[in-house]
C-alpha cells in the first residue's frame, strides 16, 4: 500500500510541475503577443481574442486579415502558417532566419520582436 501511495504521490507531483510549466509557457506567449500587437499598431488586448487575434496577426503579416479563415482548411492551415510566419518575420524587416525561428519557437521569438529593437515596416 506504500507503494502506492508513493507512486500517486509523484504522478500528482509531476502533474502540478508540468501544470506550471504550461501555465508560464502560456503567459510568456501571451506576453509576447501583446507586445508584438502593440507594437504593430494594433490593440494588445486583441492577443486574448480568440479568433479575432488571428485577423490581426494575418493582417500585420500579409495586409488582409481575413486570410485567416484559411486555418479552417485542412492541409492548407499548415501551408498558410508557415508562409504566416516568414511574412511577420518581413513584416518586422528581420530575415528567413528569423521566420524559421517563430516557425518552431514561436512564444520566444514573439517576445525577441515585442520587445527588441525590430520596427514594424508593414507587410510590403
Amino acid at each position: 500500500m506504500s507503494n502506492e501511495l508513493l507512486y500517486n504521490a509523484a504522478a500528482a507531483s509531476f502533474g502540478a510541475v508540468y501544470t506550471i510549466i504550461v501555465l508560464v509557457w502560456l503567459v510568456v506567449a501571451l506576453v509576447g503577443m501583446w507586445k508584438l500587437y502593440v507594437k504593430a499598431g494594433k490593440p494588445g488586448w486583441a492577443s486574448l481574442v480568440p479568433l479575432y487575434n488571428l485577423y490581426c496577426l494575418y493582417d500585420m503579416a500579409f495586409g488582409i486579415g481575413w486570410l485567416f479563415l484559411l486555418t479552417f482548411v485542412p492541409l492548407v492551415n499548415f501551408v498558410i502558417t508557415i508562409i504566416l510566419c516568414f511574412k511577420l518575420a518581413k513584416a518586422f524587416g528581420q530575415g528567413i532566419a528569423f521566420g524559421f525561428g517563430l516557425l518552431f519557437l514561436t512564444p520566444i521569438f514573439m517576445l525577441i520582436l515585442g520587445f527588441g529593437g525590430a520596427e514594424y515596416i508593414g507587410p510590403n
